[in-house]
């Protein structure tokens, strides 16, 4: 039987658009740094490591060793972990599991990306198929576009629907002192900022962040000892499809992987009504029109419900339901740790370690992570030990 496992601590970067300041191993540390501080432990109490990131961005070479000196890994296991946008979601996953299994007791997971030192276009273009693929997916926004398109279609929601979403987002990052955008926008500025692939204007998209991103789990027993309300791992899923865009998703029938990958979940935690028993969410939302579509994937309302959901106001601070306390992928975008990102805001609601961005008496709370070809984790944090 898997050991229970539990978040401890949480360290992250301030991000920005360029640390020029500090090499990526640097970067690292001041994660690692602040998260080994929160869970009140040092790195010789930690049993092993968990990294991941983008490295074929950055053309780094084994990213693991070439870490050591700002992880800590020194005579230490170590994983590497790469699975495109996804990358931080599952390096928390992949930690988990390595204490689950009842091999560690104390595991850091770390997720990191310096997106001013890479060629991020060039890699996710080329990874499309030439003949299939490239021609209407060459990029993340146009395959995202085709996505936001077959929604509008659909379902008749409209470009403002989405702006929403985004001035939401970008409100609630004012009260996040990591994140890389503090600057508000409204419905009307993100309506008139440049199309950049219909019906994708620049304001409805994330940034390219530098940063970094830390977490400490510990095991059932160790966890108790090191934080006073320990964040609890009540599901953990992870749903990974196809490696072509054409076939990696049916928009008609949605984003599937999110859809299975939040099923598996709910079954695990033992939730039937996700609007009603999650708390809090910390969505890996990429561009506005996901914060509609995705939320109906996910279940938190029905098909096509979305822009009425989010537009009664459920999913802002003090609705049924806040959405990227922390302002999410749309203020802050460091590739390989969004999603950690993600995860680590969870626990942090859990924790109640939130300050200005804390969302009052969380129980239960909800991270994804999104990425690839349209790949999708999940993964649930609880005030309750399972």
């Amino acid at each position: 039987m898997a050991r229970r496992v539990a978040i401890v601590g949480t360290g992250q970067t301030y991000h920005k658009s360029h640390r020029p300041d500090v090499t990526s191993r640097e970067m690292i540390n001041e994660a690692v740094t602040r998260a080994l501080a929160d869970a009140e432990v040092t790195i010789k109490d930690i049993d092993a490591i968990v990294i991941g990131n983008m490295d074929h961005f950055e053309s780094i070479n084994y990213v693991d060793t070439y870490s050591v000196e700002g992880c800590g890994a020194y005579m230490k296991p170590i994983m590497k972990v790469t699975t495109g946008g996804t990358t931080g979601a599952t390096v928390a996953i992949a930690a988990y599991y390595h204490v689950a299994s009842g091999l560690f007791d104390r595991v850091l997971a770390i997720g990191f990306e310096k997106n001013s030192e890479s060629d991020t276009t060039a890699a996710i273009i080329t990874c499309s198929d030439p003949i299939w693929d490239r021609f209407s997916y060459s990029g993340a926004i146009p395959s995202l576009a085709t996505e936001a398109t077959a929604y509008m279609e659909k379902y008749g929601a409209t470009q403002g629907d989405a702006a929403l979403v985004g001035e939401r987002d970008r409100g609630h990052a004012m009260n996040n002192p990591y994140a890389h955008l503090q600057r508000p926008l409204t419905v009307k500025s993100i309506m008139e900022s440049p199309m950049l692939a219909y019906p994708i204007k620049l304001g409805d998209i994330c940034p390219r962040s530098d940063g970094a991103c830390a977490v400490v789990l510990a095991a059932d027993g160790v966890a108790q000892k090191l934080s006073r309300k320990p964040a609890w791992f009540k599901a953990a899923s992870v749903r990974h499809t196809y490696t072509w865009f054409g076939d990696s998703t049916n928009y008609n029938q949605g984003l599937v992987s999110l859809q299975r990958a939040s099923k598996e979940a709910y079954a695990q935690a033992g939730i039937t009504r996700p609007a009603d028993e999650i708390d809090v969410a910390e969505l890996y939302l990429p561009y506005t029109w996901a914060g509609l579509k995705w939320i109906e994937d996910i279940g938190f309302c029905g098909a096509g419900q979305a822009p009425r959901f989010v537009g009664e106001r459920n999913t802002h601070m003090g609705g049924k339901l806040p959405i990227n306390p922390s302002g999410g992928v749309i203020s802050t975008n460091c590739i390989g740790a969004t999603a950690l990102l993600r995860v680590a805001e969870a626990a942090i609601q859990v924790m109640g370690k939130g300050d200005k961005r804390q969302v009052p008496d969380v129980t239960n709370a909800l991270a994804t992570g999104f990425g690839g070809c349209f790949w999708s984790d999940v993964v649930i944090l609880s005030t309750e030990r399972p």
